[in-house]
């Protein structure tokens, strides 16, 4: 397979760190990496999230995944979030 961009690999290794039971906002990863935007750090996951525990990484207004709902929620309910 292709290698990841480094900024994709960055933006994994934090999403694959983020505790089960807890999230973090695209905002927050970016603000973390001190690179990028929400924007940018929605790409990275749209394109190679499903190789991280992507329903950890929600929308500022927690809004979830639109057409990953159900699957999200089988997760959370599985890991214990709020």
């Amino acid at each position: 397979p292709p290698e990841l961009p480094e900024y994709a690999e960055r933006v994994l290794d934090v999403a694959d760190r983020i505790p089960p039971g807890r999230v973090m906002t695209y905002g927050d990863i970016a603000e973390w990496l001190e690179e990028g935007g929400p924007r940018q750090v929605g790409r990275v996951m749209a394109l190679y999230g499903g190789v991280a525990p992507w329903w950890r990484v929600v929308r500022a207004d927690g809004a979830l995944l639109p057409g990953q709902e159900l699957r999200a929620l089988e997760h959370y309910q599985a890991e214990g979030t709020p």
